[in-house]
Formats: structure tokens, C-alpha cells, sequence
């Protein structure tokens, strides 16, 4: 039986996405997205606030509608195959291991939340005026 690998986030960006472009012109993003989790420490009962922060890789027309409307703080949906790349350290020579969540063409989604850009044109690359024909303000 086959695995499935498939990561679901819901986060705010940490940062503007970081654009490259291969020698054919495809774009590259680089996402850092921020989830968080509170919950009151039994203990102290104190509450505590927990955030984790990941990377995430989108590429070719994904990444340049991240790239025009996206900024820091922006609430994205992801949907994406979790992926470990093996490198060595410039200054050690250790083997070093880097996780990332790369959202493909075929099984990966990208939504904005919020932002300028509504979540459906996020996906297809259409701006809302495009979609339907209409204005949309905001």
C-alpha cells in the first residue's frame, strides 16, 4: 500500500516572500509561515502560547501572485508534500537536514485569507476583477 504525505497549514506569513527565477524564467517563492496554539498550563495556570514556524516552497504563477499580493501577516491556507533535503555545512562539513513543505502544481493549493486577492484567484491566478467580470473594492 502506497504512503500518503500531505501537509494541511492554516498561518500568517512571517515575512514578504522571497522570489527567484530559474534560468527559464520560473519563478520560486520561499514562504516562512507561522502557526500558533494556546492553551492554559495546568500548573501555573498561566496561558501559554506556542508558535511553530515552516518553510514553504511554490513555484511558477503560484509564486508570483504570493509574490504581487502577499506581505507579512498575510493568512494563507496551504496544501503541500513535505520534503528533506540533505546538505553539508560550509564550516563543518557535517551532514545538516532541511524540511520544507513544497506545494505543487498537481497536489498542492495555495489560498490567501486575507490580503488583496480573494482565496479562488489565489489558486488559479486570475485577479477578482478577471474571475467574474466585476470589480471588487477593498
Amino acid at each position: 500500500m502506497a504512503g500518503v504525505n500531505k501537509v494541511i497549514l492554516l498561518g500568517n506569513l512571517g515575512d514578504k516572500p522571497e522570489i527567484k527565477y530559474t534560468g527559464d524564467g520560473k519563478a520560486i517563492a520561499n514562504l516562512s509561515i507561522a502557526t500558533s496554539k494556546t492553551w492554559v498550563d495546568k500548573n501555573s495556570g498561566q496561558k501559554v502560547d506556542k508558535t511553530e514556524w515552516h518553510r514553504v516552497v511554490l513555484f511558477g504563477k503560484r509564486a508570483e501572485i504570493a509574490d504581487k499580493y502577499c506581505k507579512k501577516g498575510t493568512k494563507v491556507y496551504i496544501e503541500g508534500e513535505l520534503t528533506t533535503h540533505k546538505y553539508q555545512d560550509k564550516d563543518t562539513g557535517e551532514d545538516k537536514y532541511s524540511t520544507q513543505i513544497v506545494v505543487d502544481s498537481f497536489n498542492g493549493s495555495f489560498q490567501m485569507v486575507s490580503g488583496k486577492q480573494s482565496s479562488a484567484a489565489a489558486t488559479d491566478g486570475a485577479k477578482p476583477s478577471e474571475q467574474d467580470g466585476t470589480e471588487q473594492g477593498g
